[in-house]
């Protein structure tokens, strides 16, 4: 299986998920790629057979900017992603209570309405409870990986 990962990180924390989850799912035997640069036609020339995205929170609930705008041209030229499963890591602070994780949250409502399928419920990484966010998503990435093959 193909899979793309989408990484969007203000102090590298979300990229150092992903390039966790990268290492986990190619010593699984996935093909894995990494979306750099992190543009729509860039994804669209992968043909991803799946998705993962790790994207940290930035702001009140926002996308951090080397991420926002991939979701931007996403939403408006709506590439349909039918049936194509994803999953998300969301990074946030519970501190900032409403807005906790919402930038993996508006990428996961985005692929819903692109139409591909939750392979696996969104992790949602606290920074006040955890300094290993890596090593915490472990368990979460293989189930995805488990889910992905099922």
């Amino acid at each position: 299986m193909h899979l793309v990962i989408i990484s969007g990180s203000v102090f590298g924390t979300a990229d150092l998920v992903a390039d966790e989850a990268q290492a986990l799912c190619q010593a699984a035997g996935l093909q894995v790629r990494r979306l750099r640069p992190l543009e729509l036609d860039a994804l669209l020339a992968l043909a991803p057979e799946a998705l993962l995205v790790c994207c940290s929170t930035t702001g009140m609930g926002e996308l951090p900017d080397s991420l926002a705008p991939l979701f931007h041209t996403m939403r408006d030229r709506f590439p349909l992603f039918t049936g194509v499963p994803f999953g998300v890591i969301a990074l946030g602070d519970s501190a900032y209570g409403d807005t906790f994780c919402q930038g993996g949250e508006q990428m996961r409502e985005l692929l819903l309405e692109l139409q591909g399928r939750e392979a696996q419920p969104m992790l949602r990484l606290d920074a006040s409870e955890t300094v290993t966010p890596d090593t915490d998503a472990e368990p979460w990435v293989q189930a995805f990986i488990t889910a992905l093959r099922g």
